[in-house]
């Protein structure tokens, strides 16, 4: 039953492997990928020598620690409250509706966040007006992008991400409640002495996993909200990438900076690996 799943990690992520060398060389359409003159780590000294090195890091950075310490203990609070629903009927009424938003495309996403947002039309500009902010474009600023980018992607996702939470509350015993109600615990004592321990374990893997990915800011999303006034701080290694490499033709030039952002990552992965071993006692490996 594992093998397709291994099958298509080894196809689509193994596999395309062998063109990282293109990192490494200069590359010739006539030559193929092996073809080109060997290089080096000339790219990657092009890239951080580069006037935009430390905009698109500081960016990157920025937008992607925003979204872990803001998104990830969200879909725990929620799992939380949702695992305190008795009621069968209201509890499952209201995990379908935190979970549809995750089914929502990203691209009707932005297009979404572009009418209600609008200054003009949106229900979110009018109210601006109402309480006298005036006319501000939330997606055209440089101080409101992050907090849009991030909080939208919060209400998208932090229901689906809820779904493994709760899957760890629901093998808490239930004897450890009884004892709980026994003892004159309140609800509040009771997830923060039998709920949250139950999903610590939970908690630290997935967090580590988080970590991999730091400068994973992703891309559809980014780029089809950036536009010129607010490209200072939308401009993120991905949206880079893409323009360098797909737009202006520079392959060897745009592989390097995305393998320089995967080598960061993995090294952020190790590192946070090593650490909660050591002081938990729980990793990956």
């Amino acid at each position: 039953m594992i093998f397709p799943a291994i099958a298509v990690i080894l196809i689509f992520n193994y596999v395309p492997m062998y063109g990282i060398q293109l990192a490494f060389r200069d590359y010739d359409f006539s030559k193929g990928l092996t073809g080109g003159a060997w290089h080096g780590l000339y790219y990657f000294k092009q890239f951080m020598n580069s006037y935009l090195f430390v905009d698109l890091m500081k960016n990157t950075f920025t937008i992607s620690l925003a979204s872990i310490v803001l998104g990830f203990p969200a879909p725990i609070i929620l799992a939380l409250i949702l695992n305190q629903i008795r009621r069968k009927k209201a509890k499952q009424t209201l995990q379908t509706t935190v979970y549809l938003p995750h089914f929502i495309s990203t691209i009707v996403l932005v297009g979404m966040l572009n009418v209600l947002l609008s200054p003009e039309t949106g229900i979110v500009g009018h109210l601006m007006k109402s309480i006298g902010m005036g006319d501000v474009n939330l997606l055209a600023s440089t101080n409101t992008f992050m907090p849009v980018y991030v909080l939208s992607d919060i209400w998208q996702h932090c229901g689906w991400n809820s779904i493994i939470y709760l899957a760890a509350l629901s093998t808490v015993d239930p004897q450890l409640y009884d004892s709980a109600k026994i003892d004159g615990a309140s609800r509040w004592q009771t997830i923060r002495y039998v709920d949250i321990p139950a999903i610590v374990p939970t908690m630290i893997i997935l967090f580590i996993l988080s970590m991999g990915n730091v400068l994973g800011t992703g891309f559809e999303k980014i780029f089809l909200m950036q536009n010129a006034l607010n490209l200072p701080v939308s401009e993120v290694i991905a949206t880079y990438v893409y323009k360098i490499g797909i737009v202006s033709n520079q392959f060897s030039y745009s592989s390097a900076i995305g393998l320089f952002n995967t080598v960061i990552n993995f090294i952020f992965l190790i590192a946070v690996n090593a650490i909660s071993k050591r002081f938990s006692n729980m990793s990956l490996w």
